[in-house]
């Protein structure tokens, strides 16, 4: 039998035998510590919910490049589109907590869908938020006909006339429904809601005087400019970078109907902090970079980093005002 003894012939205490038990188990994770360390040592997937060619899956690309480039390992950017970016969602809680799998995506997926689908996907429980990558405004976006100049006009229409106004959206439960919602709420109007199928035949449709006005995510801004279509209002508290002269809701006295689109980062649960704080700040060093500001200039979105808490904050808050909305408005999804 071998005998674990000190310098001395005498054998060893229970303490000694403890301490020394601590120190060989330290020394058995130091091959971990040392791979996390290391990270990425393969390529990392960033799931986007939504098709090829959107708004997200650009912004996804825009930064996977940049990331592959600062950490010498390929991002590859997976598209899962579904459900309102559920299936993308549900791909990463399944995914290995090893900061190789990451989601991008509205942050409507954790404050909008649970309301919205019955499905045991939870992203505030069964997903770690990592950062805000960006903000979107909307924008009162009226046909080239409108009888109104400006949005306090459009407010008096809405009112003399109840459910003769309508506003066009991408579809029922999606943001530019719920900005239609909390603007009617807000107003006390009672403008109809018509959804589409997607904004671009929602805007097309304005632009022919087929529907009154549209909040719009961004895509109609070539044809503000071009003069067929009339922006009567930012839908949001901020000026915008875009259109910096045009009327904000805080400059019409409009509260509690402000909704910004906000897109972000998450992970599954328990992936190594130092990695997520490491991707954090390559994401950021990426967001502050021209090209990415261009690229996502050209989808109407602002490059706009927030940290896990500011992040975790934004997500609540949002997720109280719209589950609220959507209850008392009944809102279902198409």
């Amino acid at each position: 039998m071998i005998r674990l003894t000190t310098h001395s012939t005498r054998p060893m205490s229970r303490r000694w035998l403890t301490m020394g038990t601590a120190a060989m188990l330290a020394a058995a994770v130091l091959p971990a510590a040392g791979q996390t360390a290391a990270w990425p040592s393969k390529p990392v997937r960033l799931v986007v919910g939504f098709a090829p060619g959107g708004g997200t899956d650009v912004m996804a690309r825009t930064l996977a490049q940049s990331l592959t480039e600062a950490l010498g390992q390929t991002f590859i950017v997976e598209n899962k589109p579904g459900a309102s970016g559920n299936l993308g969602a549900s791909e990463v809680v399944k995914a290995a907590a090893d900061g190789y799998t990451f989601l991008i995506a509205p942050t409507s997926v954790e404050t909008v869908n649970p309301s919205l689908f019955k499905s045991n996907l939870l992203p505030s429980r069964d997903l770690t938020p990592v950062m805000g990558v960006g903000r979107m405004q909307m924008y009162v976006v009226a046909r080239p006909t409108m009888e109104a100049k400006d949005v306090k006009q459009l407010i008096a229409m809405a009112k003399a006339q109840p459910g003769k106004l309508n506003y066009a959206s991408s579809g029922a439960g999606t943001p530019p429904h719920l900005a239609g919602e909390l603007f009617n709420q807000s107003t006390g109007t009672n403008i109809t809601h018509v959804p589409y199928r997607g904004s671009a035949p929602a805007l097309q449709d304005v632009m022919a005087s087929q529907a009154d006005f549209v909040f719009d995510p961004g895509i109609a801004f070539p044809h503000i400019k071009a003069g067929k279509v009339k922006l009567l209002a930012v839908a949001s508290d901020r000026k915008s970078p875009f259109f910096p002269d045009a009327p904000t809701y805080a400059d019409l006295g409009i509260k509690n109907a402000s909704l910004d689109i906000w897109f972000g980062l998450w992970a599954p649960h328990n992936v190594p902090a130092d990695i997520t704080d490491r991707l954090s700040r390559e994401v950021n060093k990426a967001l502050s970079a021209p090209a990415t500001k261009e690229r996502f200039g050209n989808l109407g979105v602002e490059p706009a980093p927030l940290e896990t808490a500011a992040f975790r904050k934004l997500l609540a808050e949002e997720g109280k005002t719209l589950s609220a909305l959507i209850k008392e408005r009944k809102i279902v999804a198409d």
